[in-house]
Parts: structure tokens; C-alpha cells; sequence
């Protein structure tokens, strides 16, 4: 009956930490842009990568606490080059979109803009009709 806790408690605390890095960092969440400015010079600042360590620390710590949490995944063994493709088609569409679901999904949204209402809408019906299509059509992964 409580199955959705986890969710919420995981949307709270994203919430809280998009929240506390744009009030305490003047800085948005996009994860993209965080992670694509430690490639420039100066990028490596304190905060980039204490907010990135957070991120995979915190799946580090789910996976040890509860490894069913991810479930199985799909296998790297004939399909890794689909998912090479996948994540390289993802980096596109992040540049293209000048952000990620975080940026402007979570950010952009909640701060009412328009541009990033746009593009929330356009990749959430990109990934739909991507997952209709490869169930669909091509016997993909259920």
C-alpha cells in the first residue's frame, strides 16, 4: 500500500536539492550543464563536483541498501552498441534542447518558463513514441 514512498521521498529530496543549490548557488540543476562545464577551464569548482558525488553516492548507497532498487537492466552483450548509441543520441539532444530533464523539467518548470515547458513537453513525447516504437513495431525490451 506505501509502495510509492520511495518515489516521493526520492522527488522531495531532488526538490530540496534543486532548491537549496538555486538559493544557496544562484545556480540551476541542470545536470548537463554541470557536468559539461567541468570539461571547460575553471569547471572543477568545489560545488560541481560535490553535487555530481552526490548523485552517483547516492546511487552507490541505494545500490548497496537495496540492489533490487535498479532492477536487472538490460545485459552489455550483443546490445551495447545500442545503448553507446542511446547515451550519444541523449548528449545530442541535451545540446540541442541547451539542457536536460533536470534543467528544465525539474528547474525550468518550476520556475514557469515557457522554453523549458517547451522542451519538457518535446522530449517526454519523443521518449514516448521511442518506447512505442520499440515495443511495438521492433519486439523490443518490454
Amino acid at each position: 500500500m506505501l509502495e510509492f514512498l520511495p518515489s516521493l521521498l526520492g522527488g522531495v529530496v531532488i526538490g530540496l536539492s534543486a532548491t537549496l543549490l538555486y538559493v544557496l548557488n544562484g545556480r540551476i540543476a541542470g545536470i548537463s550543464g554541470i557536468l559539461g562545464s567541468l570539461l571547460e577551464p575553471r569547471g572543477a569548482q568545489p560545488w560541481r563536483l560535490a553535487f555530481l558525488g552526490g548523485l552517483l553516492g547516492g546511487g552507490v548507497l541505494i545500490q548497496a541498501l537495496q540492489p533490487s532498487a535498479f532492477g536487472s537492466g538490460p545485459a552489455l552483450g550483443s546490445g551495447a552498441m545500442l545503448i553507446v548509441a542511446a547515451g550519444l543520441l541523449v548528449g545530442f539532444g541535451t545540446r540541442l534542447g541547451s539542457g536536460c530533464t533536470s534543467g528544465h523539467g525539474i528547474c525550468g518548470i518550476g520556475r514557469g518558463s515557457k522554453r523549458s515547458i517547451v522542451a519538457t513537453l518535446t522530449f517526454m513525447a519523443t521518449s514516448i513514441v521511442t518506447v512505442f516504437l520499440m515495443r511495438s513495431l521492433m519486439g523490443g525490451v518490454s
